[in-house]
């Protein structure tokens, strides 16, 4: 399988980059072809200009690549911590910039933009790993996890990926290297339930 993994936090010593590496190195040994984005590392701009907006831009080649990446993906691993209830913005951009029209969905012909778009992700499931310094009861009772609502219903689902997981990791700023490195044996758990070891003899 073609597994997409997308990461968005600044900090390469932070726990989310220690996730993404486990859960990378685990879905490889399972013989999965593994494309792993760190945004900021790469410097990933997060502005959309007015002129990438149209289905039919004309996009920047690094643009480009990651929408035919995305395109190809069987399946998309997102990891973020929870900032404010909200992604940090240099993945909120890629959101904005990567998962466009004529990629990820499509408005019926007719439909100005207010109807429920097509979507043509050919993923079959999505994971998001999320970390947070919130305990689990605070954040339901006093924010409502938005961004629960934001990766299932306002991205995947209109985009045609219904099969989505998502797995909290907090509190972490008091947790144990220990703790730490369950967390990450669960991510892997997690991954390589939701996309079975690849048989497939590689070249």
């Amino acid at each position: 399988m073609n597994i997409l993994i997308i990461l968005g936090h600044p900090d390469p010593k932070s726990f989310n980059h220690a996730l993404a590496a486990g859960v990378c190195d685990a879905l490889q040994s399972d013989g999965h072809r593994v494309i792993l984005h760190d945004l900021c590392a790469e410097s990933f701009d997060p502005l959309l200009p007015a002129k990438e907006i149209p289905e039919r831009a004309i996009l920047p080649p690094d643009i480009q690549k990651h929408c035919e990446e995305l395109r190809a993906a069987d399946g998309i691993v997102i990891v973020h911590p929870n900032w404010w209830g909200q992604p940090p913005a240099m993945l909120k951009g890629w959101i904005d910039r990567v998962i466009r029209p004529g990629v990820a969905y499509r408005f019926k012909e007719g439909d100005g933009g207010e109807g429920i778009p097509v979507g043509l992700l050919k993923a079959k499931a999505a994971i998001v790993l999320n970390t947070s310094n919130t305990p689990d009861d605070r954040e339901q009772t006093a924010f409502g996890d938005p961004l629960e609502a934001m990766w299932k219903r306002c991205v995947f689902d209109l985009c045609g990926v219904h099969n989505v997981r998502r797995k909290i990791f907090n509190v972490v700023v008091t947790s144990t290297p220990q703790q730490r490195q369950e967390w990450i044996a669960e991510a892997r758990d997690l991954c390589r339930t939701v996309f079975p070891r690849d048989h497939v003899a590689r070249a």
